[in-house]
């Protein structure tokens, strides 16, 4: 058994009282004790050995009292007794102490026992409930990827078709210079010919002078009217009809530019029943022009213009674009179709009156119906919505296209048509499930439709570079109009014949393409009666004035066209700093809005 002896205990009371701090205390210890003469090693000895050694002696004691307690399953936590204890009380007492404090720590174990059980039941009804919002997280996430998938598929889609579009448009160009250096050849072969002609006339009379020198006076023929045909002169000029004189040059006396867009601006609208103008941009806003009545350059100042924010606080973002705007008939409401996938309703003071939120793709058509209690939208998420405008909630979602719906256009209060680039064109009505018409014929995508004013028949045109006539009778088309030679963006309607304030006039169809004309047809016939052939780059808007006698054009060589319906001229024209890509008349027809490409709205003042 080990043992301690004096020298070593009175070593451990020195270090005690100089870590403790009393200095004086182990110094006279340290000379009485001779502390300096023993022969331990300071460094062998840890800090606090004192107390660790008193401790061990304690915790030897208590060791003790339980071991006599005969109790073998002994607790390794030997806390039950104080030391105070252990030098006041006897044996009985401290087993008797230990005894109760064992009793109440079982107690206190049972019941952390069953605390532990209950936290583990809360713990895995936690787990599990975390488990489920994982699995509804992942689902969503899920979905939402999907999503993000099939709109990056057909963004890419969408590039890939601007790409071919573009490379279509290079082809196109390329063959233009052929053809044009070709006809520069055939001009140059031409001309040589003429030279050689001339030669040969001048060769054939030098002999002919020759000859009647030598000839007799009264040998001498007399000239014939026929010899002198004029067949030698010069021809008759080409005269193109199509192309604008300078004297047709609307002045910029008569042009009202409106500023404040900061990026192009895709779409204009004038109000039905006022002088407000609205605009929609990829600034991310649409905007309220007051345009007041008399000519443009009666203007004070720049006009005031109500500004329309899809967003809140700054922003870049292209999913904020405002592609598409109508106003109801009344003139009261503007509805605003975006890029974000949301359409929205706005009154005439600029107060947004509701969002309707359900698409999940850019809106890119928007339509009030003639009642102005239902707003129709189609969107690239390949769907067409009715929406309620009171309620501000959609009322039945349309979903028979396989692709983007490009375009839709009501034939009545409660029917109306949508097309897509699945090349497909779908008749619908409110509270049916299927269509109430499919028309298939199309082989390229349909980038627009429009009923005729009556309603009965429908115009559609196509990447396929045709514009087609359909009737609600028969399931092939009525007419196939083939005179385009690019694909045909547009198509408009002549504000005439039965159902119109311009019942005796002639029905019409404008078609607009990017072979750079516009064709005029007689509806009627199925037939071609003017091709419009000013712009040199496509066309991407027309318009008909409101008593059907006139036609304004747009393009992106930045000239706006007026034609005359009746012949076919330029009767007017206007060269802007931007491609165009709408134009539209105010409801008396003497002014024309168009919106540029340079972030520029141009109001232009139209009088013969």
């Amino acid at each position: 058994m080990a043992t301690i002896t004096s020298i070593e205990l009175n070593y451990m009371v020195f270090r005690y009282l100089h870590e403790s701090g009393f200095t004086h205390s182990a110094f006279v210890l340290g000379y009485e004790a001779g502390i300096n003469k023993s022969s331990i090693d300071g460094n062998l000895v840890p800090p606090g050995a004192l107390v660790t050694f008193v401790q061990k002696g304690l915790q030897y004691l208590e060791l003790e009292a339980n071991l006599t307690n005969n109790d073998a399953d002994v607790d390794d936590d030997f806390s039950f007794l104080q030391p105070l204890d252990l030098i006041t009380k006897d044996v009985c007492e401290l087993r008797k102490i230990i005894k109760e404090k064992k009793e109440n720590l079982q107690k206190e174990k049972d019941k952390e026992k069953e605390r532990e059980k209950e936290r583990e039941r809360e713990h895995e009804r936690e787990r599990e409930r975390g488990k489920e919002r994982e699995r509804e997280r992942e689902r969503q996430e899920r979905e939402k990827e999907k999503e993000r998938e099939r709109e990056r598929l057909e963004k890419e889609r969408e590039r890939e078709r601007e790409r071919e579009r573009e490379k279509e448009k290079e082809r196109e160009k390329d063959k233009e210079k052929e053809r044009e250096k070709e006809k520069e050849k055939e001009k140059e072969k031409e001309k040589e010919k003429e030279k050689e002609k001339e030669k040969e006339k001048e060769r054939q009379q030098d002999e002919y002078n020759g000859r009647q020198l030598n000839r007799e006076p009264d040998d001498k023929p007399k000239l014939n009217q026929e010899d002198n045909d004029g067949s030698g002169g010069p021809e008759p000029m080409d005269i193109c009809s199509s192309s604008p004189a300078l004297s047709n040059e609307i002045p910029s006396s008569n042009v009202l530019i409106l500023e404040g867009h900061t990026s192009e601006v895709f779409a204009c609208a004038w109000s039905p029943t006022g002088s407000l103008l609205a605009s929609g941009s990829g600034d991310s806003t649409a905007r309220i022009w007051m345009i007041v009545d008399g000519p443009c350059g009666m203007h004070g100042g720049p006009p005031k213009a109500l500004v329309l924010k899809h967003f809140k606080g700054r922003t870049n973002e292209k999913s904020k674009d405002v592609t598409t705007l109508d106003w109801n008939g009344e003139g009261t409401l503007l509805a605003t179709g975006s890029y974000d996938g949301q359409a929205r309703i706005w009154s005439r003071e600029g107060e947004l009156r509701s969002t309707l939120n359900k698409h999940k793709g850019p809106i890119f058509s928007l339509k009030w119906n003639k009642k102005g209690d239902l707003l129709l939208s189609g969107s690239v998420d390949k769907t067409a919505i009715v929406w309620d405008v009171k309620t501000g909630e959609w009322k039945q979602q349309f979903e028979f296209h396989s692709a983007p719906t490009l375009d839709v256009d009501w034939r009545n209060n409660v029917s109306f048509a949508t097309c897509s680039t699945d090349n497909m064109i779908y008749v619908c009505k409110i509270g049916d499930t299927r269509p109430v018409k499919a028309f298939a014929g199309h082989q390229g995508e349909v980038n627009a439709i429009k009923w005729d004013p009556t309603g009965s028949l429908l115009a559609s045109c196509s990447d396929d570079v045709t514009a087609k006539i359909w009737s609600m009778k028969q399931d092939k088309c009525l007419h196939d109009l083939k005179e385009h030679t690019q694909e045909i963006y547009t198509i408009r309607w002549s504000p005439t014949g039965p159902g119109t304030n311009n019942p005796n006039q002639q029905l019409l169809l404008a078609s607009a393409s990017f072979d750079s004309t516009i064709k005029l047809w007689d509806v009627e016939r199925g037939s071609l009666l003017y091709s419009l052939n000013a712009h040199k780059e496509p066309v991407y808007s027309v318009a008909f004035s409101p008593n059907g006698e006139y036609l304004a054009s747009g393009s992106l060589d930045k000239c706006l066209h007026i034609w005359s319906v009746k012949d076919g001229r330029v009767v007017k024209t206007y060269q802007g700093n931007g491609g165009i890509f709408e134009v539209c008349w105010n409801k008396e027809g003497d002014k024309v809005a168009a919106c540029f490409s340079n972030n520029t709205v141009c109001v232009l003042d139209f009088k013969m």
